[in-house]
């Protein structure tokens, strides 16, 4: 999980304020009264899937897209209707857009030319940002004699090379490969945290988001979904949706059964989280994730705990994930995730049994049905 850079979120300084954003396409309404803070020296992603609203949120930031209605102030002062000129930022794309016929030293230096900054202040401030993109040596060079990873690291340059008060990414990463793309995230992460810039950063990609925020904002069709750390998006999904987007999710039909108490097919389960505001035999939906998933240690007091066959057996380098089915009538099966060493401890093997338990603190139960495909097997 990403740390906080400077203080904790409570005691920070609000520097990006969003109030009742909604911008629409003719018709169509892409956000819809959106309203967010973003602090200062914070690293915030925008994460949700294709089309929820997040590039779009990006873009009336920067005064690219200009919102239909709602406000945007920066460091107290209003920008709702200022052009990207007259706004106080950089910005990196995902096609890094890089000026293909300008040196590298060029390309880095475009923003402070354009300023009428002095040649020895532009000359030192390049050569201060390829030293800080590790790339000194690389400045008489143009575009397209650099790597994927080369080009990203020339624009994120480009784009602080004015000093600007707030760093705006739309997939800055998602064109390079996996391993570059992994090593990458934590150079601009690191970058981010010396300088102390605060940063939105929109992705699809849930790994990106936790790792590298230290706040995301999920965002599903033009709405906020959840705002939260990575630790509590991903441990406390406040929807169903969240809790599919990220990570992988066990939902399975269930029936409110009382107080603190769901029933599964024919396992009544306990939920130190409690039931939502439903009658009794009301249809539920009974969230856990593979990992959370126990086998070690059951007893006869353990809660939640179900015999179930090995149905099938996936393999996936550090663990496997199994397909349960509890014993007796009850068809409704679900993923756990067991590391090498307990399949070889506990000679788990397809067709065979084995005890599970459903630990009470990690199942989260929701009102709506919200059954995806794949996710209740």
């Amino acid at each position: 999980m990403a740390l906080s850079n400077t203080k904790t979120t409570a005691a920070r300084r609000s520097y990006l304020e969003i109030r009742g954003l909604t911008k629409k396409f003719g018709d169509f309404v892409a956000l819809r009264d959106v309203s967010l803070d973003v602090f200062e020296g914070e690293f915030v992603c925008f994460l949700g899937p294709s089309g929820c609203g997040k590039t779009t949120l990006l873009r009336a930031i920067a005064g690219l897209d200009i919102q239909t209605a709602g406000t945007v102030a920066q460091a107290g002062r209003d920008i709702s209707a200022l052009p990207p000129s007259g706004r106080d930022f950089g910005i990196v794309f995902q096609s890094y857009a890089l000026f293909p016929n300008l040196t590298v030293n060029k390309n880095v230096a475009y923003g402070l030319e354009n300023r009428k900054t002095p040649k020895a202040r532009v000359a030192a401030r390049v050569n201060e940002l390829l030293q800080l993109v590790g790339m000194p040596e690389q400045g008489d060079k143009y575009p397209a004699q650099l790597s994927g990873g080369q080009q990203q690291r020339v624009a994120l340059a480009r784009a602080l090379a004015t000093s600007p008060g707030l760093l705006l990414l739309d997939e800055p990463l998602s064109a390079l490969d996996a391993k570059v793309r992994v090593r990458l995230r934590q150079e601009v992460k690191d970058l981010q945290h010396r300088l102390g810039v605060t940063t939105i950063m929109v992705t699809h990609d849930q790994e990106e988001a936790l790792t590298m925020a230290d706040r995301i904002v999920v965002m599903n069709q033009g709405v906020i979904e959840q705002i939260g750390t990575p630790e509590e998006i991903y441990r406390r999904p406040a929807s169903p949706f969240v809790a599919d987007f990220v990570g992988t999710m066990n939902f399975l039909p269930g029936t409110a059964a009382g107080h603190g108490r769901v029933r599964m097919g024919g396992v009544e389960l306990t939920t130190a989280n409690g039931v939502p505001a439903v009658s009794q035999g009301d249809v539920v939906t009974v969230c856990i994730r593979p990992e959370d998933v126990v086998t070690r240690n059951i007893t006869a007091k353990t809660p939640n705990a179900i015999q179930a066959i090995v149905d099938e057996l996936e393999f996936l380098g550090s663990f496997y994930r199994a397909t349960l089915r509890p014993q007796g009538p009850d068809q409704t099966r679900f993923r756990a995730d067991f590391s090498i060493n307990l399949m070889r401890d506990l000679h788990i093997a397809e067709g065979g049994e084995v005890t599970v338990a459903l630990p009470p603190e990690h199942l989260r139960i929701y009102k709506d049905t919200f059954i995806t495909t794949g996710d209740v097997i």
